[in-house]
């Protein structure tokens, strides 16, 4: 069991640099998590798309990719964890929801963040070293 950030499941979900990556994360641990703020973070990303040229069949493929990929592992998050969170770190509060699902199921969270790699070098993983 894995906590990703959005752009992990990006990654495996749209070609790029880290598609492979993400498969390999993938096959090593098929279990993945996030809040439910993982889908408005991921819709975005897609509107960006679509407003480049995707076309809607492809962003709605897509999508149903992404819902896979989490399954039925998308999790609300409480408040109180993420405002001691806030108020001990620069990160967002969208990132920081990330970070407090991971530790309330005590699992590693995957992302690519910088930010989120540094305030939380003991939870946090890179998808990839690159």
């Amino acid at each position: 069991m894995i906590v990703v950030d959005t752009n992990i499941v990006m990654y495996r979900c749209m070609r790029s640099d880290f598609t492979a990556a993400a498969s390999a994360l993938a096959v090593l641990d098929s279990e993945w998590h996030a809040p439910q703020l993982w889908r408005s973070e991921f819709r975005n990303v897609l509107a960006g798309a679509i407003r480049r040229g995707m076309e809607l069949e492809m962003a709605d493929g897509i999508l149903a990719d992404a819902e896979k990929c989490i399954g039925p592992n998308e999790h609300a998050i409480e408040n109180a964890p993420v405002l001691r969170l806030i108020a001990a770190s620069q990160c967002s509060a969208y990132d920081l929801e990330f970070v407090a699902l991971a530790q309330e199921l005590r699992a590693p969270l995957y992302t690519m963040d910088r930010q989120l790699l540094a305030s939380f070098p003991g939870l946090a993983r890179p998808l990839t070293s690159a």
